[in-house]
């Protein structure tokens, strides 16, 4: 009998950031390490990762990560463990290849033989452990779900998944697969929970296929569709959907182009030679306005609503929006996105009335729906259920689901981040411990967390603006020499501003008269009193809190005139020789 240990560092009550952990007699396998996108709020961060600090304190029992697919919320945060961690990273041909070329452009250090590719059916042995894989569908190729093969029993792990029957997926060899691991005895099924709210079927691959190629029928002028860049197969859809018409193809979007061209030459991807179209910056001579031509519009999170935006105002530069093009958006709105999907639908009405706008529950499925949670648990008959990729609603949704087919409440596990939950002989003893976990703001290529205080400043800068009041101050005689000059920006310019910022100047001669007056300037308790006394007058004032940046200049009239007749005398004395 073994000692089975289940936490997450990240994927638990929130989406994205995925990294779970399974301890099967001390060794540690870790199942995903993602990252995730930030909040709208969260200014100037661009990837939010998890704190490994648990498992590089432990990293000598770590036998390896297992990943399940290459969309960066479950591949983003894998350089934080091969920068700290010698192991090895396994995952489909495809995975692999998406990490290697994220590793390369990020500058990040590794030994290419630490990433392994296995295929559906791999099996790997660590001692008396089994660690297998096999197919899944999803939204982007070559996924794999993970079994960890136990003395009591397999634990499941699903990744991202659906059981849509038009995807290319070889169904009779995942179903083989599971019936196995049910045969064998499941312990426990970590399972997607994100689409367990859905409660009625999502749109098929078929139905797809109708609208588009209804649109496209339909359409007078160009089309262009936007579209999340990881959606491999949902651009493949429409590609497909293009080159039946017999339309132009161009794909718009620099961090899509380096992904694309992974899934070209791996064969995962394919566009017709005399379709494809790159397209040129606009000028006299060229308008890209092609009435025969498909333009995809790809990118993470906003950027295709930016992208959209940029073209309906004209200033693209390679694509300007006309009055008869057809919008089709593909994007549904992710957490933190809604107002600007709503901003650039109102920008693009402006120019075309000709917008498609399709919802998720139009789209066909990414994640498992109700039913098909419903049909993966059927399969496997676990014994406990763990809702795992999903924020708290999600899990919730899967224990009612779990529960509809007969898996008790108390076997549903809806933990919370760090929870130690530990099974002992094949049962569920409770949550015996916690670990360390938290987020690490990473901002641009900067390695490590931004930190609190960062955060706090930057969101002050966007609310309530930055005052800065500079001085030319002399140290012999302690005067004011020059100043002070204010200049403030983020504020709202009136009458009553005005007269604040005169405040501002006042205050500024009476906390320096304090200061000037003792026997030696202590420089920093002074920028300390400017910056406390005047945010406390400017919040009085009008109800904000600025960053307040006091600079004060060490200036030496006596002696800068000395430098100054030096540099003529040396200048002089140079003509004269």
């Amino acid at each position: 009998m073994s000692q089975i240990l289940f936490y997450s560092l990240g994927g638990l009550q929130e989406d994205g950031k995925n990294l779970y952990v399974i301890e099967v007699d001390k060794k540690i396998f870790i199942l995903d390490a993602g990252s995730k996108m930030p909040s709208m709020e969260m200014h100037g961060v661009d990837m939010i990762v998890p704190d490994i600090s648990h498992l590089i304190e432990n990293k000598n029992r770590v036998v390896g990560v297992f990943l399940t697919h290459a969309h960066a919320e479950h591949i983003g945060s894998v350089y934080q463990i091969l920068e700290k961690i010698q192991t090895k990273v396994y995952g489909s041909r495809f995975t692999i290849a998406v990490l290697e070329d994220k590793l390369k452009h990020d500058g990040v250090k590794y030994n290419a033989d630490d990433l392994v590719i296995v295929k559906s059916r791999s099996s790997l042995s660590f001692d008396d452990i089994k660690v297998r894989f096999f197919e899944l569908a999803h939204n982007i190729p070559d996924c794999l779900g993970i079994d960890i093969l136990t003395s009591d029993g397999n634990i499941v792990y699903t990744g991202n998944y659906n059981f849509d029957q038009n995807a290319n997926v070889d169904y009779a060899s995942m179903l083989r697969n599971l019936t196995v691991f049910y045969k064998e005895r499941v312990l426990a099924l970590l399972t997607d929970s994100l689409g367990a709210i859905n409660t009625q079927n999502r749109g098929t691959i078929l139905e797809f296929k109708t609208r588009m190629n209804n649109i496209l029928a339909k359409a007078t002028g160009r089309v262009i569709y936007s579209l999340y860049s990881d959606d491999i197969l949902r651009i493949q859809q429409i590609v497909n959907i293009a080159a039946d018409h017999n339309k132009k193809i161009a794909i718009i979007g620099k961090k899509t182009q380096r992904l694309l061209n992974q899934a070209i030459e791996l064969g995962y991807l394919t566009i017709p030679e005399k379709l494809n179209v790159n397209l040129k910056y606009i000028d006299d001579a060229n308008s890209n306005n092609d009435k025969n031509m498909v333009v995809l519009v790809t990118g993470e999170r906003h950027e295709p609503f930016f992208m959209l935006q940029r073209m309906a105002k004209k200033i693209d530069r390679l694509i300007r929006l006309e009055k008869t093009d057809t919008i089709v958006v593909l994007t549904p709105a992710l957490v933190g996105t809604e107002k600007m999907e709503a901003r650039t639908l109102d920008i693009v009405y402006r120019v075309t009335s000709n917008v498609y706008t399709f919802k998720k529950d139009l789209l066909p499925p990414a994640n498992a729906a109700r039913e098909e949670i419903k049909m993966m648990i059927n399969i496997l008959k676990p014994r406990y259920v763990i809702p795992v990729i999903g924020e708290y609603r999600h899990q919730y949704a899967c224990n009612v689901v779990a529960n509809c087919v007969g898996i008790p409440e108390k076997h549903v596990l809806i933990v919370d981040q760090g929870n130690v939950c530990e099974f002992q002989n094949g049962k569920y003893v409770g949550i015996t411990d916690t670990v360390k976990t938290g987020d690490i703001l990473l901002d641009g290529k900067a390695i490590g967390n931004v930190g609190d205080v960062v955060m706090k400043d930057r969101e002050l800068l966007a609310e309530d603006g930055v005052v800065i009041i500079s001085a030319n101050i002399n140290p012999k005689n302690k005067r004011i020499v020059v100043g002070p000059e204010i200049v403030s920006k983020g504020f709202i310019y009136d009458n009553d501003t005005t007269k604040m910022l005169e405040k501002v100047k006042q205050a500024f001669f009476i906390i320096s008269e304090r200061f000037l007056n003792q026997k030696f300037i202590n420089w920093s308790e002074y920028k300390t009193a400017l910056k406390s006394e005047i945010s406390t007058l400017i919040y009085k004032t009008i109800k904000r809190h600025p960053i307040i940046i006091p600079v004060l200049i060490s200036t030496d009239l006596e002696y800068n005139q000395e430098i100054k007749i030096k540099v003529v005398e040396k200048k002089n004395e140079s003509a004269q020789g």
